[in-house]
């Protein structure tokens, strides 16, 4: 079985065709990473000690900068 291409190898070939496949496949991405950070929201807002609440915090962060990274793929990827 061929080993996956690493985010670097997929962008190095530079901008390609979108298809229903590759946006389908956007969508659950940010679908997913939606839910994440709408439970972490709720865990962060209903911690009961600080430390839970910054582990919470700091789900939200990752999770908004992983939105924030799919995003700049898809724009890297797909010609506008």
């Amino acid at each position: 079985m061929p080993r996956p291409l690493s985010a670097e190898e997929l962008l190095a070939r530079g901008p390609m065709d979108e298809s229903p496949e590759l946006r389908i496949l956007f969508h659950r991405l940010n679908n997913q990473l939606g839910i994440i950070l709408a439970h972490a929201e709720l865990l962060e807002s209903k911690a009961g000690d600080d430390r839970l609440q910054a582990r919470a915090a700091q789900v939200v962060a990752s999770t908004l900068e992983a939105m924030g990274t799919a995003k700049e793929i898809r724009r890297l990827i797909i010609p506008s």
